[in-house]
């Protein structure tokens, strides 16, 4: 069960509560490395590729560059997993080729060797990627991404490219990538969804080598302030019944700004989604949650992972040697709105095995400091919060150098925010120093936020997981203060808990 800070909307002065020291044996070169999210050992990493669960074992892949900390020609990154939580990086899946770069996509499990790839009984994984050539896209062709193959037959250790690629070739279409594949059972078939400049494209196979155009989605719908990028359709039960949700990464053109992964709910019948709403609706109204897409394999849950940054700063922020990470795997569900069905987000149950001690403070007042317990050596930790009725409140994790990463509720505006415009280092992109907004869809009276706090980034799950916000920062020093306002008109007595969460980091 989850643990809950219920906030006094009675208090009209801030109050704080003290994190202790500053972190030790953390390098001053890595003060901005994530504790219990994956970031690579070094070097530039951007989108998750590839993400399956197979014997035990969850593997996630990742755009990679291993000569530098900028993007430059696209590898597939590996580490594993055997928990969500512990990742460990493995060696680089696959390299670029005389086809080309290798760009984001898929891995399936081709249970009933349907490709014909597995050999003696084995069972084969199979990704599916966007093969990039930087030749012929400085020819100008219109051809120079086109869908590849590449198996595993040792449980995706070692990679094979397969010797007929491209398995589909691009028709002259300027972006044609990020294929993500599912097998469709009642139609026993393989169905692609993949992004085409303005829209997504269907396309299907009977063994992931031959593949048929199906159908096309979105071109007069949803949001369009940029290219459509990292697809994802899966289904979701919802009261019994089963809807289709497709998920689009869209850059630029996000709610604040940049890079952000827009939504669909619908019926998808295996050539044609059709959604139930045109309302554009987003994942994630923080800036850094972009391309990500779901777990294949895993049954009846439905995980999902994205790149923790933002295509409008990602190549300048101020990290070494490494830079970006993912997100916190989150379970998907979908929740009724109004006459709408809605995405809803939270952190996979299994992130509970890193709490500490949680640390309870019942009946706070606004002249009371707090002195927590000396914070745990990761800098990072959990909020929950809970307030019985809505009204304004602000929440600021502050440090000595003046640094503050606001975060809260508008009432006016009916819209949860996180404000890091003077959250540390800002100077190195012009925008990145900004309030950003969600608008509250729950109209519950009842609020509830989990809060993950990871050196450098902030998670933010609204109304059991209905409107999240993700944003990272970097602080000078650590942020060991948090300040708690809000506004009079408030009933309920605060109860405070904060727990520290453990590293995952060796």
């Amino acid at each position: 069960m989850q643990t809950r800070l219920f906030l006094a909307l009675f208090l009209t002065l801030p109050m704080y509560l003290s994190f202790g020291q500053t972190g030790q044996g953390i390098p001053t070169s890595e003060a901005h490395r994530p504790q219990f999210h994956f970031s690579p050992k070094a070097h530039w990493m951007n989108d998750p590729n590839g993400m399956v669960y197979y014997k035990g074992t969850y593997h996630l892949f990742f755009q990679y560059y291993p000569d530098g900390m900028t993007w430059g020609p696209m590898h597939w990154g590996h580490t594993t997993s055997t928990d969500l939580v512990h990742w460990q990086e493995q060696p680089i899946a696959l390299y670029p080729d005389s086809l080309g770069y290798i760009f984001s996509g898929s891995v399936v499990v081709d249970v009933n060797n349907t490709s014909g790839l597995g050999k003696n009984g084995q069972t084969p994984l199979v990704a599916i990627f966007t093969h990039h050539n930087p030749k012929l896209e400085k020819a100008k062709t219109d051809k120079h991404e086109y869908q590849s193959l590449a198996y595993s037959l040792d449980e995706g250790k070692t990679w094979t490219k397969y010797a007929g690629n491209p398995v589909l070739p691009n028709p002259g279409i300027t972006d044609f990538r990020d294929p993500k594949v599912r097998w469709y059972e009642s139609q026993k078939k393989w169905v692609m969804t993949l992004a085409t400049k303005d829209r997504v494209t269907f396309y299907s196979s009977p063994n992931l080598k031959e593949w048929t155009k199906e159908s096309e989605f979105g071109k007069e719908v949803g949001a369009h302030g940029g290219v459509w990028e990292c697809p994802d359709l899966f289904p979701l039960d919802h009261k019994g019944k089963k809807a289709w949700v497709l998920l689009v990464s869209i850059n630029p053109g996000g709610p604040n700004g940049g890079s952000a992964t827009q939504y669909f709910v619908g019926d998808f019948d295996g050539k044609t989604f059709k959604p139930y709403s045109t309302k554009t609706k987003w994942v994630d109204y923080g800036t850094d949650n972009y391309a990500g897409v779901t777990f294949a394999n895993t049954g009846n849950r439905t995980l999902f992972m994205g790149w923790m940054s933002n295509w409008q700063y990602a190549g300048v922020v101020p990290t070494s040697p490494w830079r970006s990470a993912t997100t916190v795997p989150r379970e998907l569900g979908l929740k009724e709105v109004g006459n709408e069905l809605c995405l809803i987000s939270m952190p996979v149950k299994e992130l509970n095995a890193l709490n500490g001690q949680r640390v309870a403070l019942k009946n706070p007042t606004a002249k009371t400091p707090f002195d927590l317990p000396a914070q745990s050596k990761t800098r990072s930790f959990k909020l929950d919060i809970a307030t019985s009725n809505s009204s304004d409140f602000s929440m600021t994790l502050a440090n000595e150098q003046g640094n503050e990463l606001i975060f809260g509720y508008d009432k006016t505006a009916n819209a949860y925010f996180i404000d890091r415009s003077k959250s540390g280092k800002i100077d190195f992109e012009k925008g990145f120093g900004k309030r950003h907004i969600a608008p509250r869809s729950s109209s519950s009276t009842t609020m509830t936020l989990t809060i993950l706090v990871d050196v450098a980034s902030i998670e933010m799950f609204a109304d059991d997981g209905l409107t999240v916000m993700t944003d990272i920062f970097f602080p000078e020093s650590d942020l060991t203060k948090l300040f708690i306002s809000s506004a009079k008109g408030g009933s309920s007595a605060p109860v405070v808990s904060y727990t520290p969460l453990l590293s995952t980091v060796e």
